[in-house]
């Protein structure tokens, strides 16, 4: 009789009830190079707390010096053969897209090099900070004869215009933090030895907001952004008619008329 071996845990999840945030960590091996088990404990770790009311921002961060992930191990893709490739870049692509339909703010706290399907994962997040020593952020699957089928050259399209993607996608070349900022491909940049107390003091600072509408806006800009102008306008007011008539939208009429702390609820 076979005995079942339990595979080596790649991330863990710390949650925090008093102030909402959830801290993903990974920590695969030395520099956080995935394969396909990594990645069903990622999409396990999304589900577990999307159900979480509890939870209202959800911090991705690595526990290996000098690295946040190179993506994919290679040697794990070398063995692989081209129909579980694409498999697997579909499996990838679809627990990213999950973080997008999350109710949950999601940041990536960059505090290593951020490179291949590291990047891809970083920018499958809401929102991506980097330390301004964190070492290099870039897609060089070119140097490889391939592209990056995480959603790296539609992602990054998407964040950095289209002719900085081609850019970046067709020479492979990694840039600085300070860079990344430039070209809005990370939103913040701190000190190094501040990256993860300031990223996190900013998730506490967000998951103490009115939940309701912080979940609603960024379903707006989501969804809203693949729409024509009129019609995202159009989605928004839906969006905004039903801020309207939540409770956490008296409460904070209330509590601002009142001079007070609003007590929101989340509905």
């Amino acid at each position: 009789m076979s005995t079942a071996v339990e595979a080596k845990r790649t991330l863990t999840i710390q949650k925090n009830k008093e102030t909402g945030v959830a801290e993903v960590h990974l920590h695969i091996n030395k520099t956080n190079a995935y394969t396909l088990d990594f990645y069903k404990e990622l999409n396990a770790a999304i589900d577990d707390i999307r159900f979480d009311p509890d939870m209202k921002v959800a911090v991705l961060m690595s526990d290996m010096p000098k690295f946040f992930s190179v993506g994919a191990d290679i040697n794990f893709l070398k063995a692989a053969d081209p129909v579980f490739k694409t498999q697997f870049c579909l499996f990838c692509n679809e627990t990213l897209d999950k973080i997008a339909r999350s109710p949950q703010i999601w940041i990536a706290c960059l505090e290593g090099h951020t490179v291949g399907g590291g990047l891809e994962m970083a920018m499958g997040c809401d929102l991506r900070f980097m330390g301004d020593n964190a070492g290099k952020i870039g897609l060089p699957e070119v140097n490889l004869g391939v592209l990056a089928g995480t959603g790296g050259t539609q992602r990054m399209a998407r964040l950095v215009g289209h002719s900085k993607a081609i850019d970046l996608n067709i020479t492979g070349e990694s840039i600085s933090p300070q860079e990344a900022k430039e070209i809005r491909l990370v939103d913040r940049v701190f000190p190094q030895d501040e990256i993860r107390e300031k990223t996190l003091e900013y998730a506490k600072n967000v998951a103490s907001k009115a939940s309701y509408a912080v979940t609603n806006i960024k379903l707006s800009i989501m969804n809203g952004k693949e729409m024509p102008l009129n019609a995202a306008i159009r989605y928004e007011g839906e969006i905004q008619n039903l801020l309207f008539r939540s409770e956490d939208a008296k409460e904070g009429l209330a509590s601002f008329l009142e001079k007070r702390e609003p007590q929101w609820k989340g509905k």
